[in-house]
């Protein structure tokens, strides 16, 4: 199992699987963080195409092109903002990852690249987003052998250690 995981210190948007997944706002437009990172990185394209998706809610996922990304596809997923933890944001995260994956299994995506999806400007507390994203992506991953590998690339060494300790 853990040979299909990864986890690495890095820039997602010079990541060559298959996809990469966005950590996206609610419109898909573009903002700060990994999702202005991959927008730039992707180019004008990216939003034009996004801008036809009428947005997306927490927790769900929508699939676009990769354009100026070395990863072929990129994939929308609007994690919880953290407000306190009792409402739903466990819930939201892992829906993000499993959705994704879901996306990704529908597609014949076999390698995905994930950040930490809601620990930045959404403040949900690192520890538990990473515990709840390794869990859902090891239970994904033993249910769905199309999926050959997932990498978590994390922004600092500190997240980086997180996720390594919990695979």
């Amino acid at each position: 199992m853990t040979k299909r995981i990864e986890i690495k210190i890095g820039d997602i948007t010079k990541e060559t699987t298959d996809a990469i997944v966005n950590a996206a706002n609610p419109t898909l437009l573009g903002g700060g963080g990994v999702d202005g990172a991959i927008h730039r990185a992707a180019g004008p394209k990216l939003v034009a195409e996004c801008a036809t998706l009428g947005g997306c809610p927490a927790g769900q996922a929508k699939l676009t092109q990769g354009y100026n990304l070395p990863a072929k596809f990129v994939i929308h997923t609007v994690g919880p903002v953290w407000r306190g933890g009792n409402q739903t944001e466990d819930k939201l995260l892992a829906d993000c990852y499993r959705n994704s994956l879901e996306l990704a299994k529908k597609n014949n995506i076999k390698t995905i690249a994930f950040p930490a999806v809601s620990t930045g400007a959404y403040r949900f507390p690192i520890e538990r987003a990473a515990r709840i994203a390794v869990d859902t992506v090891k239970n994904f991953l033993a249910q769905n052998p199309e999926i050959e590998k997932v990498i978590f690339v994390c922004f600092n060494n500190e997240t980086y250690e997180i996720y390594h300790r919990l695979t």
